[in-house]
């Protein structure tokens, strides 16, 4: 009872400061939260990429693409293809609010730059690549990811290195972005 009370009182809290503010530009919020995963890319950048500090990085992984993860310059498969679910779960579920804000070119662009990604990473059957990059490794170094010159690893998943959560993650990832792209 006491939870119910103090949720409530959260929400009411929440709305009194978004009313009390005057209008906020979300389309503009939404905008700059697609921004971020523009500068997680790895890859051969598009020409449309409007990071201008940002240029093709990482061509000579194993696998090249997909996004780097929480300003490292590993990229990491599982949150990868959870963050690529969810923004697809989201757009599809608020694509009104996409279009409203005319956001809907940029999250197709963005929800497609993981997909193809993950398409290179299954390399057969029973193999799917689930890191490039090694944590320790990336740690020790600070710079840019175009600047990178150290070991990148590549570690995968098959029938002697076990990964079924990934898999799953990654399935989810393309059922949810057929579902945008259908």
């Amino acid at each position: 009872e006491n939870l119910r009370m103090w949720m409530q009182a959260a929400g009411l809290l929440l709305l009194s400061v978004t009313t009390s503010y005057g209008a906020h530009n979300y389309g503009d919020a939404l905008g700059k939260s697609i921004l971020f995963y523009d500068a997680q890319r790895s890859g051969d950048l598009p020409g449309n990429n409007p990071i201008n500090w940002r240029d093709d990085s990482a061509l000579h992984d194993c696998v090249v693409g997909g996004w780097y993860d929480a300003g490292d310059n590993v990229k990491f498969g599982f949150p990868m293809a959870a963050s690529t679910t969810l923004l697809a779960w989201g757009f599809q579920r608020f694509k009104d609010g996409y279009t409203t804000a005319h956001q809907v070119t940029k999250m197709y662009d963005m929800i497609k730059w993981p997909l193809d990604y993950f398409l290179k990473c299954h390399v057969a059957d029973d193999v799917l690549y689930a890191q490039v990059g090694n944590g320790g490794i990336d740690h020790g170094s600070w710079g840019r990811p175009e600047e990178m010159t150290m070991d990148r690893p590549a570690y995968k998943i098959d029938s002697s290195a076990h990964g079924s959560d990934l898999a799953m993650e990654t399935a989810s990832a393309f059922a949810a972005g057929y579902l945008v792209f259908k």
